[in-house]
């Protein structure tokens, strides 16, 4: 970086301290180099020379592909020389090899420790009035993604077992741990779609630490299990499941607290084949919960007395675990992370951390927004967030802390309790026969018939 781009990095670091009891500037440069993530940032910042793609630059470069409709290595570089010459700076290339050598040069930690960073400060912060009942609820969601077909990336994510060797995709499954209040991913891990070990508890059970004394779990059924409610009670964490359909609710038995509400213990289950038995042997011989139903729905918590927590609180509250839904939607089909565009293992888990930090500092402007506009961040528009975003970056507005969480906070999303939607698309496709050969035989067909047989 030469000494007239250094400068303007110092100019723009002195102008973001000047905010700093304000909403933080929108640019990255200013959001990383806000006093919590510096910190991190230096912290993970890697010895390098000086390039035209130092790993500040190319980290800010990496998170506008998430964030821009064409995420091309090519329009990132052009982005890049475009501002270099709005600068005055000399433009000699606009090739991407450079660019992409400075994507995989980026420490992995550095990506994850600011997502995280970002996130955990976002959490914290948020005003008491935002949390259920003076608690932190965190959702617990899982879900699944593409990426290239690549020798490597199907070693470390295969395909689905169901489709044909050499036309599926690899799929990886993810699992998130969000914060209800402001939306923000608190952790995540990675794995494979398939397989022994990686279903969405075992991805969760990789993420010791996720949760703090005093704070409430939100998930669904999946994670209604015998072993998991034990661990989080033995850490202090309160949970509200569905019940598992593979359980039998009968309100006859128990301690009965209400209509449809009753106390009863779950004696402890065989010890599964994940578990050691030291680990089984600590495990409680029963585990003592609340069952509720409503909505034709059974509800499992921790949450024993009613006179703490009474049966309706936690039913609005469950109707709350939605909102997992429409977070992973807004990483996945707003940002575009529903299918990523990396070649490797290593960088596909690179980019999946870039997709979360962008994520994240979207969430931060909304929270922004909502503190000046006193309202909830729930109810600020994600999409038109990052949109503002976006544009706000093209122009360059210097004004950002003044005047871009009015305008984030003026756009908002509509309450519908109980929304429900088909899952199906009016608008037909075009009638494009299924490949279900590898593409290589398929272009040999093609020369061979003149078309693809569809069979």
């Amino acid at each position: 970086m030469d000494r007239t781009v250094r400068r303007k990095a110092q100019q723009r670091c002195e102008r973001v301290s000047q905010h700093a009891g304000e909403a933080a500037a929108v640019d990255f440069f200013n959001l990383l180099a806000g006093p919590e993530l510096l910190a991190k940032t230096e912290e993970h910042l890697p010895e390098y020379r000086e390039r035209l793609y130092p790993p500040t630059v190319a980290l800010a470069m990496f998170i506008k592909q998430a964030l821009s409709e064409d995420r091309s290595c090519q329009n990132a570089v052009n982005g890049w020389a475009a501002q270099r010459a709005a600068e005055g700076l000399k433009v000699d290339w606009v090739g991407t090899s450079g660019y992409c050598q400075a994507r995989q040069r980026l420490p992995l930690e550095m990506v994850k420790g600011l997502a995280h960073e970002a996130g955990r400060l976002l959490s914290q912060r948020a005003p008491i009035s935002w949390c259920w009942q003076g608690r932190r609820v965190k959702l617990v969601d899982g879900t699944g993604i593409s990426m290239p077909d690549t020798p490597a990336n199907r070693g470390c994510y295969p395909q689905l077992s169901s489709q044909a060797a050499g036309v599926g995709f690899p799929i990886a499954r993810v699992v998130t741990v969000i914060c209800l209040s402001t939306g923000a991913v608190l952790e995540g891990a990675m794995g494979p779609f398939e397989g022994r070990g990686h279903s969405e508890l075992d991805l969760f059970r990789r993420l010791p630490g996720a949760f703090a004394t005093g704070e409430v779990m939100l998930a669904d059924a999946l994670y209604c299990n015998y072993f998991l409610i034990a661990a989080m009670q033995r850490d202090g964490v309160e949970v509200v499941f569905e019940q598992n359909g593979s359980r039998n609710t009968d309100f006859r038995v128990g301690k009965k607290l209400g209509k449809h509400d009753h106390r009863v213990c779950w004696p402890r289950p065989d010890r599964p084949q994940w578990m050691s038995p030291e680990q089984y042997a600590s495990m409680p011989e029963e585990l003592c919960v609340r069952e509720l139903q409503a909505g034709g729905r059974v509800l499992v918590t921790t949450f024993l007395n009613p006179r703490v927590v009474c049966k309706r609180a936690l039913v609005r509250l469950y109707e709350q675990r939605w909102h997992v839904e429409l977070d992973l939607r807004n990483i996945k089909t707003s940002l575009g992370m529903q299918v990523l565009s990396c070649r490797s293992p290593e960088m596909v888990e690179k980019e999946l951390w870039v997709y979360l930090l962008a994520y994240n500092i979207v969430r931060l402007l909304m929270a922004q927004g909502a503190v000046q506009h006193g309202v909830l961040p729930r109810q600020i528009s994600f999409k038109h967030t990052a949109q503002l975003w976006a544009q706000w970056q093209v122009s360059a507005c210097e004004d950002t802390p003044a005047t871009l969480p009015t305008l984030i906070g003026q756009v908002r999303v509509s309450n519908r309790p109980g929304r429900m939607e088909p899952r199906a698309r009016k608008r037909r496709p075009k009638s494009y026969p299924w490949m279900k050969v590898p593409r290589g035989k398929a272009k040999q067909q093609i020369r061979k018939y003149g078309y693809l047989p569809n069979r």
